[in-house]
């Protein structure tokens, strides 16, 4: 059973038939939503709206693990994350989607693995290649049936949020090899792979990040909104024909 997780702009996934929602209760307090459940095609989708159904729940104020190991209860056999990112790389324009290979964590004071207290072992994690290729690929062959330009290959930068970065910060995450900046990659790629389960994230470009182009001296939110209309839309269509 696949499982999608959306990130703003993607509160919903309206293509769900049969829609059923469960509440589900997890040792480390509530997910963000009840989980909703229905299927495409004849395929069981489970969807979770990482910032919660009104989007009201910050990115450094989500509770990644209980939305995980909710998801990893219920079935999930995978896991496809939807983020909306701010582009650093110049030919990345506001609207395009990418499948990102590599993350650098900025976050920090959060809950960033299943292994805690005293009771648990230490448990280390092969994190060198944070995505499945297998999953990507199939992302891949699902924008390339549906006549979407899906970009391969980059690095997040993962934020801790809710504000937006400075133009100084932005500079210096480009130093470091990031390509897109985002608030939600982080701790949930890791705590997936604690889980063993396949996980990769489209990522929406939703505009410049501060000091690049025309945002410059400025991050229009409204523009960002206007983006994000038109890309989700694009996004749901990828998803739908996902197998």
């Amino acid at each position: 059973m696949l499982a999608i997780i959306g990130g703003s702009g993607m509160a919903m996934f309206d293509e769900l038939v049969d829609r059923r929602r469960q509440v589900v209760r997890t040792p480390y307090g509530d997910p963000s939503c009840p989980l909703s459940f229905g299927r495409v095609d004849g395929h069981e989708i489970v969807f979770l709206a990482r910032h919660g159904y009104g989007h009201t729940i910050a990115p450094h104020e989500i509770n990644y693990r209980a939305n995980l190991w909710a998801l990893d209860e219920v079935g999930a056999s995978d896991i496809v994350s939807v983020a909306t990112v701010g582009s650093i790389r110049p030919d990345l324009a506001p609207g395009a989607l990418l499948l990102p290979d590599q993350i650098i964590d900025y976050t920090h004071r959060r809950h960033g693995t299943f292994f805690e207290g005293p009771d648990q072992p230490v448990t280390h994690i092969d994190f060198t290649e944070p995505y499945d290729s297998s999953l990507r690929d199939r992302l891949v062959a699902a924008a390339t049936s549906v006549g979407e330009t899906l970009l391969v290959g980059g690095t997040y930068g993962c934020t801790q949020g809710p504000r937006l970065e400075t133009a100084a910060e932005i500079v210096r995450l480009a130093r470091d090899g990031c390509d897109i900046v985002g608030m939600t990659a982080m701790p949930e790629a890791a705590l997936v792979r604690e889980l063993g389960l396949p996980y990769a994230t489209l990522a929406v470009v939703a505009n410049h990040a501060a000091g690049i182009g025309d945002s410059a001296h400025h991050v229009s939110l409204a523009d960002i909104a206007v983006v994000l209309e038109g890309a989700i839309g694009r996004v749901r269509k990828i998803l739908r024909t996902l197998r």
